[in-house]
């Protein structure tokens, strides 16, 4: 059984009812044809962010961290993009040391149809489009943005 499969079944079986044990967990686990030792088993608990409570393991339901907010894309663009050039179907987009990752982002989140993926590195900006075309309007429209 794979750690996916595991996992799975390990989550299934506590929403079932209540687990007391490791030791009841494993039977469990048996019971369905997965032989896992306790250490596995406690990293498996760990990872699944599984408690203990008074009536057995839970899960433990944590709010998923908020993503920072971006400032919009055209702020970035203006504050840090030093150039823009077109090759082929490819832009390259030279940035302030740093700052080519929140620049990517804020691009990515876009989600302009101009616009296949975006790779970052630390001061570029590598963005594939479908065409030619689509790379001259994309680069004419961050053009824009720098004013």
């Amino acid at each position: 059984m794979t750690k996916r499969a595991r996992q799975k079944a390990i989550l299934e079986i506590v929403q079932q009812g209540p687990v007391a044990s490791q030791e009841d967990l494993q039977r469990a686990l048996h019971r369905r044809g997965c032989d896992v030792g306790q250490a596995t088993l406690s990293r498996d608990i760990h990872e699944l962010n599984l408690v203990k409570t008074g009536d057995g393991y839970a899960r433990l339901h944590m709010a998923p961290a908020a993503e920072p907010a971006l400032p919009p894309v055209s702020r970035l663009v203006r504050e840090f993009v030093l150039d823009v050039r077109p090759a082929q179907n490819l832009l390259v987009i030279k940035t302030a040391v740093g700052s080519a990752q929140p620049v990517a982002a804020a691009l990515d989140a876009e989600s302009w149809p101009e616009t296949v993926g975006t790779i970052a590195g630390d001061d570029a900006i590598l963005i594939v489009c479908p065409d030619q075309k689509a790379a001259g309007r994309l680069a004419e429209r961050i053009r824009e943005m720098l004013g």
